[in-house]
């Protein structure tokens, strides 16, 4: 087997793992705005080489995440930007696609799993409630839900058969699963209500995507998306309100 294709291959897999890394940094706010870094400071960072860092920080500029101030050395750019607001668009826009492609190509087997997943979470969200109620720990319990509902999303994207277009999803999306998970274990420490005026909408798509129903399958989505990624990247209040068993979108 020909060396080249195989060194390339290791070279865009550590370029897009470290443009994940540093993405990430940037959106959970680790790299703050106006921060100044290096290419080898990011590569030591990351433990790689500096080639894979340079063709992630080219990749995140373009995103508008960070900003060239000299030969090796960027900033990460100003949240004024909308850089960050302009990514969550984009996944927005995907997911009502791979939810349109859903209705078309789920199977029977697919669409069972989908509502077993969810029976599955509504025992969870009961047993939270009950849990908190009678002021017991509802930390287990809650990961379970979350993990439950990540497995509803990744049902859905298989339902798609569109393996390019989740690929792309999944190189979009503004938050990793495992930053998702901690930002809404946070904010449900903080409100228990948080995301249950979007927890219907799950039994809704399974019944649009039943139906074949790309338009309502799609509209579902993306405004379960929209209300779930501008939630988590507004600020947390730390005020009275702060109370609060939940569910997640």
């Amino acid at each position: 087997m020909p060396r080249e294709p195989l060194e390339t291959l290791v070279h865009d897999t550590l370029a897009d793992r470290s443009y994940r890394a540093i993405r990430a940094a940037i959106t959970t706010g680790e790299l703050r705005p106006g921060q100044k870094v290096t290419e080898r400071g990011l590569a030591e960072r990351l433990a790689v080489s500096p080639t894979p860092v340079r063709e992630a920080i080219r990749r995140l500029e373009q995103d508008g995440l960070l900003e060239r101030t000299g030969a090796r050395t960027v900033k990460v750019a100003a949240p004024g930007d909308g850089a960050i607001q302009d990514l969550a668009e984009v996944e927005v826009a995907l997911r009502g696609m791979v939810a349109r492609f859903a209705a078309r190509h789920a199977t029977a087997e697919q669409l069972d799993e989908l509502d077993a997943v969810l029976d599955e979470a509504d025992d969870l969200l009961i047993v939270i409630k009950q849990r908190h109620g009678a002021g017991e720990d509802t930390s287990r319990h809650l990961r379970l839900l979350l993990d439950a509902m990540q497995r509803f999303n990744d049902v859905v994207d298989a339902c798609a058969g569109n393996p390019v277009l989740v690929r792309l999803l999944d190189q979009t999306r503004v938050f990793s699963w495992p930053e998702r998970r901690a930002r809404l274990i946070e904010r449900i420490a903080r409100d228990q209500t948080f995301g249950l005026d979007r927890y219907a909408g799950h039994r809704a798509l399974v019944r649009a995507l039943r139906a074949g129903d790309s338009a309502a399958a799609e509209a579902l989505v993306i405004e379960d998306a929209r209300g779930g990624l501008s939630d988590l990247l507004t600020p947390m209040s730390t005020g009275p309100g702060d109370r609060r068993p939940g569910a997640t979108s």
